[in-house]
């Protein structure tokens, strides 16, 4: 319905595109008075027409209007383009603001731009609210996963109303406050790279199922559908399930066979990898997803690579059944390494940024309504309850004992990847990564003799405390720099 008779609004949202939109009908069927915000009225005009028995809608045509229709505190939530058409639309909006109102940016921002944001708007007594919101245009409409960072205040505010509205896995709101200023979308940044090499992981997987067994795509798709019945149990493996087994249309074939094998992005991957390269954390996982979907793109270096030496082995798989459970339980322990790799970059943003995320809660609102919704979500939930500090997830005694009892499979498929011209980087990288926390020594000393080489880096020693130089170029003597 609309209102008529000039009760005011509790939550608005401007920005009725599908995210926005949807948003915006999860909020009205959960009983909140919406008011709605469109560039164009027709967007408004048709929520209105299609949806209003949903809820109460107070449609706005001017941004004037759509503010003075709000209740104080006013709470805006923005669902715009991410850039510089929500900067647009929040210059507009301040302007009509009063000190105590809240500014929700509910889209895919980059943190940074939501510190800077955070910031001015602070300045003039706003609140200014930075929230990761996943599970799709469907998460949008039935409850998705929602992180938002920002002030306490605002959250007493608007947490109510994100938790009515967001997924729930045992009754338990996929919604948290996440930390101040940034934290929320820098989670969801994060959310994203761990999405990332989670769908790249799956894609490695059938890139072996297929060229191992010579299977087709109805075949791997039954044992998408088998393995979404175990530990692997997620959104991601049952949709790969129903992409595989579904059939095009137009000719009849497999419809992953018809769809150019070229992978875009939005930006949130390399986002995570940039911030990652900042704080030093070695998100290997996330990485090499994040580059494959580059190489699957770089069109001409494809065709010129195309005819180079291959000096392969032919596939020879005597047990197909002990195959595919090999390349399971390398999905596993990859996809631990990726989660792994994730929430330490969390851990460490957090400690930079002085936010104090709880990496639990985390895991908690990431079991439903997300696109990396997951079984062992629970398991890193209740890992991060016996350890808040832990500094490694699979360090945890259960991650490391399932791992463990997948390490021989793990490396019997990256070898085979190998030997068989398979290319396999998340996996790969996902394994060397392990052998590399694991590894009592590393090769990273002859790394550091050679920076105090040629550039008199110093280094430190294994035998005594403190920092030393050899002069390399003259007697070879050491001096404590």
């Amino acid at each position: 319905m609309v209102e008529q008779d000039g009760v005011k609004a509790q939550i608005g949202v401007t920005g009725l595109a599908v995210m926005g939109r949807n948003l915006a009908r999860n909020l009205a069927r959960h009983g909140y008075r919406v008011a709605l915000h469109n560039r164009s009225w027709e967007k408004t005009a048709s929520l209105v027409a299609e949806h209003g028995d949903e809820g109460t809608f107070v449609p706005g045509r001017t941004m004037a209007d759509f503010v003075a229709s709000l209740e104080r505190p006013r709470t805006v939530v923005v669902m715009v383009k991410a850039g510089a058409a929500t900067d647009a639309v929040i210059d507009e909006l301040v302007e009509l603001l009063e000190p105590g109102d809240i500014v929700v940016d509910a889209g895919n921002a980059h943190f940074p731009d939501t510190a800077r944001r955070e910031q001015a708007l602070s300045a003039r007594g706003l609140h200014f609210v930075g929230t990761g919101v996943s599970g799709g245009e469907e998460g949008a409409l039935n409850g998705p996963s929602i992180m938002p960072g920002g002030t306490p205040e605002s959250y007493r505010t608007l947490g109510p109303m994100l938790e009515a509205i967001s997924a729930k896995v045992d009754g338990v709101p996929c919604c948290t406050h996440v930390g101040p200023g940034a934290a929320g979308h820098f989670v969801k940044m994060v959310h994203n790279g761990i999405e990332y090499a989670d769908m790249q992981l799956i894609a490695e997987a059938y890139d072996l199922l297929r060229q191992g067994l010579g299977a087709d795509a109805a075949r791997i798709a039954g044992i998408f559908a088998d393995w979404n019945t175990g530990d692997l149990e997620s959104y991601l493996i049952e949709i790969t399930a129903d992409v595989l087994a579904h059939t095009d249309p137009v000719t009849g074939a497999a419809f992953v066979d018809v769809v150019l094998d070229q992978a875009e992005q939005k930006g949130t991957g390399r986002w995570t990898v940039q911030a990652a390269l900042d704080l030093g954390v070695p998100v290997t996982g996330i990485a090499e997803a994040t580059f494959a979907r580059g190489l699957s793109g770089s069109v001409p270096q494809r065709a010129a690579g195309a005819g180079l030496p291959a000096d392969v082995e032919p596939w020879a798989v005597a047990d197909a059944e002990a195959f595919v459970a090999d390349v399971r339980a390398a999905l596993y322990a990859s996809k631990v390494v990726a989660y792994s790799q994730g929430f330490e970059q969390i851990a460490a943003g957090s400690a930079q940024f002085g936010w104090g995320i709880d990496r639990g809660a985390m895991a908690r609102i990431w079991r439903g309504g997300c696109i990396i919704r997951a079984k062992f979500l629970d398991r890193i939930t209740q890992a991060y309850a016996q350890d808040p500090e832990l500094p490694l997830l699979i360090a945890d005694p259960y991650f490391a004992r399932v791992v463990g009892d997948g390490l021989a499979a793990w490396r019997r498929v990256v070898a085979a990847a190998v030997t068989h011209g398979v290319p396999t980087p998340a996996f790969s990288s996902s394994l060397a990564y392990y052998d590399g926390v694991r590894a009592p020594r590393l090769p990273a000393a002859l790394i550091q003799a050679q920076r105090d080489f040629f550039g008199a880096h110093t280094y430190r020693r294994t035998d005594r405390d403190g920092v030393f130089h050899t002069d390399w170029s003259g007697d070879r003597a050491e001096r404590q720099a």
